[in-house]
């Protein structure tokens, strides 16, 4: 969650002093969401007296748990509950609030800790890359995400549901969470913790038809079987896939891996088959539908009046290579889109933090070895910017887990940093109070949570979502 801002210092004063410094292990997570979290559970459970810090820059933890989980899949947030525990562990502190690029640098993180962990993720995402994108009502569904997610600096997102269609470019799980979210039924989503404000708009949305656009074919889908079973079922709404793109399927599916296999049984039988009558009454009385096209590819998004998107115009693609390894190829045929809103899916970006770092611009990502990054000692990566944005929780957990090992290693053969003493939080934290930053922490944090539970059960959901991030602020005091 953390926004990289490059700041040169020609010289920074020693954060450490003499009777200031500590010789236990003090250990820095930068971000705190479930990569941050892992690595910091592991750290804990596998050394006996390290402190681990954790620094994220909004004033609430939990990272995409809280901003990137869709509202209307509540089990998945229940890792809340661990990070939680782990929080509330005495060698654990959180520090919200804080910026690291700006309140406080990287060198002077390095310079205080022992080793330095950065989980902040992927929060950019890639451009179409196309002539007319910048018109309005074009948007990433990262923002879209973050806006009806109640994301501070999405709670204003400047989007329009008075249109009839949308399209939503890519094939993968927040592809289709941003359709479901655009067709669910009013009455289901008031359930959820989607803010009020969004739930306003999109009880007035005249959004009726969505439309999932890939490069490549059905076999390559990146959704999951979950995602497209609540598809198939979503009340009011009907699937509208063409039987032609399906065939083929059923001659691949008896080779694939089981996952694989289930994924695309269930598309082919939704494509090719009669529904059961249930579900096929269901249908005929949908008033909202959507569908997914195949080896298509954006070119140009087109607009009436100059000032807002009428259309999409894509390029029909054709497949070249084995099996396993095809890669999109456009031809000359051209097929144009109507609709109004379009949201690309099509992937997050890591940011740089620190111009020392060794960074991939073509993955976006910091090159590493097993969690310990390339030529510096001491300093680690944990998910997404170590590995891509790719996998869900569970992955995510993994690449934490082998971070936190590696830490935990390095600290017990001396090799995270030679410098016995460090100042650790005390020497950031006044740092900070210099600064006149007003940090977070967990108790201050479980306050605005206290207030958010409130507010929503008052409203009969599960919490109401502060999105100011200076209302944030004050209701931690």
């Amino acid at each position: 969650m953390l926004r990289a801002v490059r700041t040169v210092v020609p010289r920074v004063p020693a954060l450490v002093h003499g009777s200031h410094m500590s010789t236990v292990p003090q250990v820095c997570i930068v971000g705190s969401g479930p990569a941050g979290f892992y690595t910091a559970q592991q750290i804990l459970k596998s050394h006996p007296a390290a402190q681990v810090d954790m620094y994220e820059k909004l004033p609430t933890p939990f990272g995409l748990v809280r901003y990137g989980v869709a509202p209307d899949h509540p089990e998945v947030k229940n890792c809340i509950n661990t990070f939680t525990q782990t929080a509330g562990q005495e060698r654990f502190a959180f520090l919200g609030n804080v910026e690291v690029g700006r309140n406080v640098l990287l060198h002077q993180l390095r310079e205080a800790y022992h080793a330095v962990v950065l989980a902040y993720g992927a929060s950019e995402d890639r451009a179409l890359g196309v002539p007319g994108e910048s018109v309005a009502n074009v948007l990433s569904a990262r923002r879209f995400v973050g806006w009806y997610n109640g994301l501070p600096g999405d709670a204003y997102l400047p989007v329009s549901l008075d249109v009839e269609s949308a399209v939503v470019v890519g094939h993968g799980n927040v592809a289709v969470d941003v359709a479901r979210i655009l067709l669910t039924p009013i009455d289901i989503l008031r359930k959820t913790d989607i803010p009020e404000c969004v739930l306003a708009a999109l009880a007035q949305s005249r959004v009726r038809r969505v439309v999932l656009v890939g490069r490549r074919g059905p076999e390559h889908v990146a959704l999951t079987i979950k995602e497209l079973r609540e598809m198939v079922r979503l009340p009011g709404c009907r699937p509208n896939l063409q039987p032609n793109d399906y065939l083929h399927l059923r001659q691949l599916i008896p080779s694939l891996p089981r996952p694989r296999k289930r994924l695309l049984e269930l598309l082919a039988k939704t494509a090719l088959d009669e529904p059961d009558p249930k579900l096929a009454s269901a249908y005929a009385s949908a008033e909202r539908e959507w569908s997914l096209r195949f080896l298509r590819s954006p070119v140009e998004v087109l607009s009436s009046d100059g000032q807002r998107v009428s259309g999409l115009r894509l390029v029909k693609n054709r497949l070249e290579g084995e099996e396993g390894q095809q890669r999109a190829v456009p031809t000359e045929e051209m097929e144009t889109l109507e609709c109004g809103l379009v949201l690309r899916s099509i992937g997050y970006r890591g940011l740089l933090l620190d111009a020392s770092l060794p960074f991939d611009y073509h993955t976006a990502t910091i090159a590493n070895t097993d969690g310990r990054v390339t030529g510096h000692s001491g300093l680690y990566v944990s998910g997404w910017i170590a590995t891509g944005p790719v996998g869900v929780i569970l992955s995510t957990m993994t690449s934490g887990f082998n971070t936190g090992k590696a830490v935990v290693a390095d600290l017990e053969a001396g090799a995270a940093d030679k410098d016995q003493g460090k100042g650790g939080g005390k020497a950031i934290k006044r740092l900070l109070s210099d600064k006149g930053v007003e940090v977070v922490s967990f108790d201050k944090w479980l306050r605005l949570d206290q207030h958010e539970v409130e507010a929503g059960a008052r409203l009969g959901k599960p919490r109401e979502k502060v999105t100011s991030w200076q209302r944030m602020v004050e209701l931690t005091r």
